[in-house]
């Protein structure tokens, strides 16, 4: 078969770029039109508004951990059966998670109208701000079940040989986003709702396209009769345990960035965040982008327990993320200025605080990527335990001490050196885990 035929290349940089770069060109856009968002919210509504988007993040993260917990762990556990030739099977348990996804979509919304107007009334917020945040995910939760499905099929097309497609359904969607912002914001006058919707019709793009390409026998996974396997969700979702992991506190992490700061700053402080979050998210898409890349590989060589492609594909990877990981971190800080006046204008108290604060967080770019890879590559190799330490120790034990202890001693300086000061202990960690299991999985 011909699409399996490319797992069975030998393992040279070209091969892995061929998997790779259409994932890393997809992320890369995905984020850079969340970041057209912000743009679009800060110069036509304000920075209050941009402030609110920041504020709904949190409660956006955990309505999906489930489904991202379900799409990591899933695609593990089915590429290692197809790497053990179990292809029905293997299109069984497909099926069957992505219809497990629906349902947790239709849980998730529900819950989230509920707990809505209980979360913000606590966080003594204007009146402006709060209405903000009401507006947009109030719209936001109706896409969650197409979000969810974006988030699955995304990475089961990356698995299936079909990672240009998946790129071009991220382009399309991005680019139907970036229209809609303006139409809905500039021509409509819809505010902060019309942002809302325009993110929701440009995911679900890639739900669209990929409910149809899956349906087509002619694809490496597609579609058939579900049977439940209990075995297979537990494996799921102990895999992508991690993902849920790092979702789940990525979204407190994110209310603790944002209590912190209305205690120290206010609301602009909050706004300075969502800029810098902006940035660094676009640069973390690229260490991300390549991890979802070789994800599948790793999946595949681990179940035909071919070890020589394993260590070889391990090595390139880590090279790789060494110069992604330089030339990311230079650039952020060269265009620190210019990356934050697109969002606030040098006049605006905001635009001080990120451009400090940009500056700070860019050495966090120097170890985001190899702590990245190392969760992603132990998900990978169904290794979920150690997966979810690395993740759960980077995004919430590591930066809960470095938020409670640096604004002690530095005030909000402290708070901008949390990350990168969070991201160097959790590389420490992630370097003892991937010596410490070095000889069980040959890498």
């Amino acid at each position: 078969m011909e699409n399996s035929n490319a797992y069975e290349k030998p393992v040279t940089l070209k091969n892995i770029l061929r998997f790779a770069v259409p994932t890393i060109a997809m992320t890369v856009f995905m984020s850079f039109y969340t970041m057209v968002d912000g743009l679009f919210v800060s110069n036509l509504i304000g920075t209050d508004a941009l402030s609110a988007i920041n504020l709904t993040a949190p409660i956006i993260q955990l309505v999906t951990a489930i489904s991202t917990m379900l799409a990591t762990g899933g695609s593990a556990v089915i590429m290692k059966k197809m790497g053990e030739q179990k292809a029905d099977e293997a299109k069984e348990d497909f099926t069957f998670l992505i219809l497990v996804n629906i349902l947790v979509g239709i849980v998730m919304c529900v819950a989230g109208y509920l707990a809505m107007d209980w979360i913000f009334a606590g966080m003594g917020l204007s009146a402006e701000v709060e209405g903000y945040c009401t507006a947009y995910l109030s719209r936001y939760l109706v896409f969650t079940v197409p979000i969810l499905l974006m988030n699955n099929l995304t990475l089961y097309m990356i698995a299936s040989e079909k990672a240009s497609l998946s790129l071009i359904c991220s382009v399309a969607g991005g680019v139907l986003n970036m229209v809609l912002d303006y139409v809905f914001i500039a021509v409509l006058g819809m505010g902060i709702s019309g942002a809302a919707v325009a993110t929701g019709l440009g995911y679900s793009v890639t739900a669209v396209v990929g409910v149809f390409v899956f349906s087509r026998k002619e694809s490496l996974l597609h579609f058939k009769k579900p049977v439940f396997r209990a075995k297979v969700l537990v494996n799921a979702a102990t895999n992508g345990c991690s993902e849920m992991a790092t979702a789940l506190v990525t979204g407190i992490i994110t209310m603790m960035f944002n209590w912190t700061m209305l205690h120290y700053v206010g609301e602009d402080g909050v706004a300075a965040v969502t800029i810098i979050m902006y940035v660094l998210m676009f640069a973390s898409s690229l260490y991300t982008g390549y991890s979802y890349g070789v994800a599948p590989m790793i999946s595949y060589y681990h179940g035909e327990q071919d070890r020589e492609k394993l260590k070889k594909l391990i090595a390139l990877s880590l090279r790789v993320i060494a110069v992604i990981s330089l030339v990311s971190a230079a650039a952020s800080f060269a265009l620190t200025r210019p990356l934050v006046a697109v969002f606030a204008r040098p006049a605006d108290p905001v635009y001080h605080l990120a451009v400090t604060g940009n500056r700070i967080c860019t050495a966090a770019l120097l170890f985001i990527g190899f702590n990245i890879f190392a969760s992603g590559m132990f998900t990978a190799l169904s290794n979920g335990g150690i997966s979810a330490l690395l993740a759960f120790s980077r995004s919430f034990v590591f930066m809960l001490i470095t938020m409670i202890v640096l604004p002690m001693f530095m005030g909000v300086n402290g708070i901008w050196l949390a990350t990168p000061a969070a991201e160097l202990m959790a590389l420490a960690l992630s370097g003892a885990m991937f010596l410490r299991y070095r000889e069980r999985y040959g890498y």
